[in-house]
């Protein structure tokens, strides 16, 4: 089940964070700050009642920029990514955004591969962009509307 993120999510996510991203991992407070910021669209996937993953995207006008997607290691392979993003797709449309952006590192092949799988193109890169001189690979989707639903 995909379902908007509350407040109480906050310290589930941040251990997620921890789980995932590892030295890379948002602390609490900035996951709260995604939460409750501004134009914020944050949304959580549960399975039997325990939150197994979530995506978050600023939505700025007429883009929505994605800022992360998360799934437990366990919960990984099962469509959990794939629903995430639908849902933060179809939020990001409802609110106005016509193309989703975003920046993964290009030494992240299994994410690159998800974003290409779901209809990102490259748009540019961002040199040594990341710590340890990896680039940022800017990929992009539009229109949001009118696309293919993502089946997960």
């Amino acid at each position: 089940m995909i379902r908007s993120s509350t407040p109480d999510d906050v310290d589930t996510i941040a251990a997620m964070e921890r789980e995932v991203f590892e030295a890379d991992a948002w602390s609490g407070s900035l996951v709260d700050l995604e939460l409750v910021a501004p134009g914020r669209v944050v949304v959580v996937a549960e399975h039997e009642g325990a939150v197994v993953g979530y995506a978050s995207a600023a939505v700025i006008a007429d883009v929505a920029d994605l800022t992360r997607i998360a799934v437990r290691w366990a919960d990984r392979r099962e469509g959990v990514g794939t629903a995430l993003l639908a849902a933060l797709l179809d939020s990001a449309a409802e609110r106005g955004a016509e193309r989703m952006m975003l920046e993964v590192a290009d030494t992240n092949g299994p994410a690159l591969a998800f974003y290409v799988v779901s209809g990102f193109v490259e748009v540019a890169r961002r040199r040594d962009y990341y710590d340890r001189g990896v680039d940022a690979v800017v990929m992009e989707l539009a229109p949001l509307t009118g696309r293919d639903t993502l089946d997960p």
